[in-house]
């Protein structure tokens, strides 16, 4: 779960744009790529259906 957590929070941290090289670099000695790259894709349509839901929430008003 910790893992899972931490990988989580490296890329919240990637998408922001604040995460520093050497912890970039920590990232991908410990988690595999393919469950960053996993959880990168999720976050994505997370965000995605975000602003969908709201531009149409505005535009329904």
């Amino acid at each position: 779960m910790h893992q899972l957590l931490s990988a989580f929070q490296s890329v919240i941290a990637a998408f922001f744009g604040v995460q520093s090289e050497g912890k970039r670099e920590s990232d991908f000695k410990q988690h595999s790529p393919l469950s960053i790259i996993i959880i990168a894709i999720m976050l994505f349509f997370i965000f995605i259906a975000a602003i969908f839901a709201v531009v149409s929430w505005v535009l329904s008003t």
